[in-house]
């Protein structure tokens, strides 16, 4: 379990490089030149990574469905608004954002599959209160920015 856990820091820390790294870049060029480094440079990684880690086996997927690429598609949108945003408000206040929209897709996926299953509303409540404080810590955060005397 350790293990886990300092890889998802790791993974963390990977990502907040990444954003800064992309921010500046994305400062120098544009957000679209930014991406497109990216993803050209993950690709080769990947590519390398693959080519060293698995046998002659590897063979790419041949009955996948189209929706199983929307990662790589909202992957580049990702990079290319980070870019974009990340130089005007800055990493910390981008982070912030980018993990409390990830929060709250979470919540609003776990209410759905709550709701499909049939769940009542009490199951529903912890996550709705989940949600309704993260909304609220981004609200006081965006008012404190806008009034820092108050």
């Amino acid at each position: 379990m350790t293990l886990f856990i300092f890889l998802a820091v790791l993974n963390g820390i990977c990502i907040s490089l990444s954003r800064i790294l992309n921010g500046r870049l994305g400062l120098d060029r544009t957000a679209i030149t930014s991406s497109y480094w990216n993803h050209l440079i993950g690709f080769i990684f990947l590519s390398l990574l693959v080519l060293l880690v698995h046998d002659s086996s590897f063979s790419l997927p041949q009955n996948a469905p189209l929706s199983a690429y929307a990662g790589g598609v909202i992957g580049v949108l990702f990079v290319t608004i980070n870019s974009l945003v990340l130089p005007k408000i800055g990493a910390m206040r981008t982070s912030l954002l980018v993990i409390s929209g990830q929060m709250l897709v979470g919540v609003l996926l776990t209410l759905i599959l709550l709701f499909l299953k049939g769940q009542t509303l009490l199951y529903m409540i912890w996550p709705i209160a989940g949600m309704i404080l993260i909304l609220l810590g981004v609200y006081l955060n965006q008012q404190r920015q806008a009034n820092p005397d108050a």
